[in-house]
Parts: structure tokens; sequence; C-alpha cells
């Protein structure tokens, strides 16, 4: 699985083992770190670990699991499947300044607006804080869920940490305090996939899960807005069964706080809305945009344009620029997206072994069970069994003899 995302001048993917970092300005080379290569971690603290969360039975990879970029692109931290946090700087030049490791396997990251601290969410449903100006400093606790997180955000002033599990629920905590619960937003029928304070509405809450909608909350009173159905035929007429299960894997604002896109899991388009400027939340359907097979993520740049990243190696990423009324297509010869092109074409072998692979969120949906079909099923499976058995039955007895008066009526010996 690939994820993209851009701050500042980057573009920056991560795929596999590897992060690659590309200047959207400049032609120069780009920044690739692989995980791999990186600090290993001492055995000790290791046989540590061990005992306090996965057991010795699971085997560390390098894959990446989850990255992010603080706000104003100078810090970068990613999460691999061996545990390490490691942490970058942008400015002057990428490097790497920290590694430091987490307790069990995480699923996000996000930093605090004022980048001095980044919030870490595991499978456990543990949210741990890491300093960014000490560097050395280890994990702190900060709350838990009763089951794996699947996404964390912070609000725009740091206040709130909001983070959504597998358990459809949504949680509004204080950052200072998070045994103290602001709020609860809850209504989602499936695990919570997404989450998203969107630009220039920082009391609203965007979140996005398996059951196929969109939802808007007002997050400190968790009162729900605007609910959106993706599964409607009228959104999406291409794939307009709406008995077919499929997640919100992405919810994104433009910078510029006018858009917001919504990428779905294995559909091969990303929804367009239009932020409503009044108070109600409203999100107004504007553009579905086709694309020739299903993205593996997409991000909004500074300039409010929206990257496309695809499973492909001859059309590897798409750019739509906004142009009133519809997002249009940007010629393959833009200069940042030529830079963005060639330079994941080099480093294709990165991202060749992810292509094709199954949802990430395939195990995570409820199982249901139609009570009724299920006896009626039963039913018919119980009674062609009785059927078969009596006939069974049936053939492997002997025909009776009829009953005659000379068998019935004893007969006089005398």
């Amino acid at each position: 699985m690939a994820v993209v995302c851009s701050k500042a001048d980057w573009f920056v993917s991560s795929c596999s083992t590897t992060l690659v970092a590309i200047h959207l300005k400049q032609s120069r080379e780009p920044f690739v770190f692989d995980c791999a290569k990186a600090e290993k971690k001492p055995k000790e603290a290791d046989g540590d670990n061990k005992s306090a969360g996965d057991g010795p039975e699971e085997k560390d990879s390098d894959r990446i699991l989850a990255f992010a970029a603080s706000a104003s692109g100078k810090h970068v931290a990613l999460t691999d499947d061996h545990k390490r946090l490691v942490l970058f700087c942008t400015e002057p030049s990428w490097q790497c300044i920290s590694t430091r490791w987490v307790v069990r396997r995480c699923t996000s990251l996000v930093f605090t607006q004022a980048e001095d601290e980044v919030f870490v969410a595991d499978k456990s449903g543990d949210v741990y804080s890491f300093s960014v100006l000490e560097l050395q400093k280890p994990g702190e606790l900060k709350l838990g869920h009763l089951s794996m997180l699947l996404d964390v955000t912070l609000s725009p002033d740091d206040k709130y940490i909001i983070t959504a599990d597998r358990d459809e629920k949504i949680r509004v905590s204080f950052r200072r305090s998070p045994y103290n619960i602001q709020a609860f937003c809850l209504g989602h029928r499936e695990f919570v996939s997404a989450l998203l304070v969107p630009a220039g509405h920082p009391d609203w809450l965007l979140s996005g899960s398996g059951d196929g909608t969109v939802k808007v909350w007002h997050y400190e009173t968790g009162r729900r807005l605007h609910s959106v159905d993706l599964r409607q035929p009228g959104l999406d007429s291409e794939n307009s069964d709406t008995e077919k299960r499929f997640a919100v894997s992405r919810i994104l604002s433009s910078p510029d706080g006018r858009h917001i896109a919504v990428q779905c899991e294995r559909l091969p388009s990303v929804h367009l809305f239009m932020v409503d400027s009044g108070t109600e939340g409203n999100l107004n359907p504007a553009e579905t945009l086709a694309l020739p097979l299903a993205p593996w993520d997409v991000t909004f740049d500074s300039q409010s344009q929206l990257w496309v990243l695809l499973e492909s190696e001859d059309l590897n990423v798409l750019l739509y620029r906004y142009s009133e009324p519809h997002w249009k297509l940007c010629d393959s010869e833009t200069p940042e997206l030529r830079r963005v092109t060639e330079a994941l074409q080099t480093q294709w072998n990165v991202f060749q072994g992810s292509v094709g692979l199954e949802s990430q969120f395939k195990h995570l949906y409820k199982v249901n069970f139609d009570n009724m079909a299920s006896y009626l099923q039963k039913k018919q499976e119980r009674l062609e069994q009785e059927t078969k058995k009596r006939a069974t039955a049936n053939g492997s007895k002997p025909n009776k003899r009829s009953k005659t008066e000379s068998d019935t009526v004893p007969q006089n010996t005398s």
C-alpha cells in the first residue's frame, strides 16, 4: 500500500520499506530513506518490548505502517513494522534526527500545530506522544481505547485529541488531560477509518467509515451536522450497488478550505465536494473524478492542486487543478508533474511489490448474518436429508407379506 502527502514544496510518498521525497519546484535528486537500512533495535530493548507488547511469535519487518508531515512541512515522521519511530527534519536538507521505538505496531501519526509533539496511535488502542524537541525522550502514554485505533488527529488549537477505532467510536479527549473526555461522536455502523478537521472550519470534524458514509460533526458537543452516503447511485453511477461494502480510506481538505476530496477503497474515482460557508456543516457534491484505475492515495498540495497516485508504472500519478466550475486534468508536461512522474518511475521497484494487494480494511468489517435466510436454508437442508433417509430406509427393507386369515387366526390342531 502506497501513501502520499504534500507539504510546502515537497511531494512525499511511502511504500513497502521506503520513503521517497520529491521537490516540486526544483530539479534535484529525491531524498530516499530505506527502513531496511535504518538503525536496529538493541537486543535488550527488543526483549523488554516483546514482554510488554507483541508476542515473540510475531516477526518484525521493515515495512512502513504510517507516516505524517507537520503543518509547515519542516518535520516528517514514520513508523514501521519493526516498531521504529523515525523523525526527519527537511530544512535546510532532509536528514534523520531521531530513531525511537514504540511499544506496539502503529496505525496513524499526527503532529501538533506547534510541532512540538507527534502523537502515535497503535493497534492495541493506545495513543503515545513523542517529543519533537527532546529527541531522545521516550514516548508517553496518553490514552487508550478497548479496540484497535485506525486514525488520530488534533484540533487546530491543539486542545483536543480525536481518535477513531474499529468499534465505530470517535472520542474527543483533552490533550493536556486525556482522561477527561469532552465528547463522543457516535453514529457510524462500521469501523471509523478516516478523520479530518477541515481548513477554515476549526470546529468541524469529518469522519469516514466502512459503512460507506462521510459524516460532519461539531466535535466539542458530539452533534452530527450532516451525513453523505457515498453508496447512493446519484453520487457514483458506476457503483450503484448499495449493498456493496467499501470503506472511506481518505478525507482531505484543500489548503484554501473550499474543497473536500474523499477516496474510497477499490473504487476508480475520487469524490469532490464544495464546503458550505455557513454553519450547518453541509458538503455539497461538486464532481466525481473518473480514474483509469483505483488510486493508491490522494493529496492536496500547497496550491490546492489534487494529486492522485495510481498503481501503474506507465501512468503513476495524475494532477488536477480547479478551474471553476470543474476540476481539469493537467498536461503531462506540467513541470512539477513531470518531476514527480520521472522520480517515481526511477523508484518504481519500491512500489512494484504493492501493486494489487488486498484491501487493508478487508478483515475489519463486522460479520453480519441474515437469520431468516439462514433458518430457511437449514430447514431446506434438513428436509432434504430426511427425504434421503426415508428413501434409503424404504429401499433396504423387504416387501411386507399381505396378512391373510390363516396368518391371523390360530389353527385348531385337535
